[in-house]
């Protein structure tokens, strides 16, 4: 099967499983009378720690999205995932990789290596851009 379909299916996958553990997470606030169901802030400020990061690791998958999903669906809708296939397991190692340091801590090393993830899935995109770009626009 190509790496880039799996990788698109992984973090379409992953930004799911963090979207229902938020939907549980806050749903177990408001079962234990902890907080109104109308009583959430959209980026997770209100919420606890482990909540506050849980919103922003979900949220950060889903902005990160419009670049990372974009650029595979492109390689793929103009059958250049030759040029994705790659780096796709990387990359998505990668996402997975800075979610689960944004959910463990916020501590100084979690935010760096966070960011050392981060910038994987960054210059991967660059990369990608840029053999896109020179197989198109030759």
């Amino acid at each position: 099967m190509n790496e880039t379909i799996i990788a698109l299916l992984g973090y379409i996958a992953w930004m799911v499983i963090l979207l229902v553990a938020l939907a549980v997470y806050r749903s177990s606030l408001v079962m234990r009378r902890k907080r109104a169901p109308n009583g959430f802030k959209a980026d997770g400020s209100d919420s606890p720690p482990f909540g506050q990061r849980l919103t922003r690791a979900q949220a950060n998958c889903v902005e990160s999205f419009a670049f990372i999903g974009g650029l595979m669906l492109l390689a793929l809708a103009t059958d250049s995932a030759v040029i994705t296939n790659g780096l796709a397991y990387v990359l998505l190692i990668a996402r997975l990789g800075q979610s689960l340091s944004h959910l463990i801590s916020t501590s100084n090393l979690a935010v760096q290596i966070r960011f050392a993830f981060f910038l994987v899935q960054v210059g991967i995109c660059l990369f990608w851009i840029m053999r896109l770009a020179t197989k198109f626009m030759a």
